[in-house]
């Protein structure tokens, strides 16, 4: 984002409750109905800067489907395990016992009934 004054880089922040790190959506996601965000955009370049007020009037919320928010949430903590390991030897061997298992159910969902003798 560019300064309207300057040209120059514009920093964004949340407020007035919240960590100086978080983000807009993660703020706008995070937000009870009837509260409000302070947006401040701040250029250092030229000291612009611009103050916005957003009220959340109402939240609506759809889910999703119940297999694809599981499956997610369990990707999310095998990489942060994964993300935790610093020995390559442990997640060489993490790969390769994934690879096994993802061959092994390919393996049996490759099998049908043709094996089976008809009377």
């Amino acid at each position: 984002m560019k300064c309207p004054a300057c040209d120059g880089p514009v920093t964004m922040e949340v407020g007035p409750n919240w960590p100086p790190s978080i983000s807009v959506a993660k703020a706008l996601l995070a937000a009870d109905a009837e509260e409000q965000l302070e947006l401040s955009r701040n250029c250092w370049e030229c000291g612009w800067q611009e103050t916005r007020v957003v009220r959340i009037d109402s939240i609506e919320t759809t889910t999703g489907d119940a297999h694809t928010i599981k499956r997610a949430a369990l990707v999310d903590e095998i990489t942060a395990e994964l993300e935790a390991i610093d020995s390559l030897e442990t997640l060489s061997d993490a790969l390769a016992d994934l690879r096994r298992q993802r061959q092994l159910e390919a393996d049996t969902a490759g099998t049908t009934d043709e094996h089976t003798e008809k009377p």
